[in-house]
């Protein structure tokens, strides 16, 4: 049976991740209110953003970076330009 939650970014309810993405609070939070398909576009974006930045994610800076344009990416805020990304209309 698929697991549905209740989208905070396309603000309908869809197929929901199979597990927490990462331990933790935020982890937890992303699994209870972020569908599988928010997640596969946001993995995408932040590759994108990764590499057009030349982000190393060794670097905590960048980390941070990372977390809160996936915080913001997540409430539909606006985030950080990447060139040629149009975002999915699914």
């Amino acid at each position: 049976m698929v697991r549905k939650v209740f989208c905070k970014k396309y603000k309908e309810e869809l197929e929901g991740l199979l597990q927490p993405p990462f331990p933790g609070k935020m982890g937890a939070d992303i699994f209870e209110n972020i569908s599988q398909r928010a997640w596969s576009d946001w993995q995408t974006y932040q590759t994108m953003l990764i590499n057009e930045k030349c982000l190393s994610l060794a670097d905590p800076e960048a980390r941070r970076f990372i977390q809160d344009t996936m915080k913001k990416f997540f409430s539909g805020e606006e985030v950080a330009a990447v060139e040629g990304y149009i975002p999915s209309t699914k």
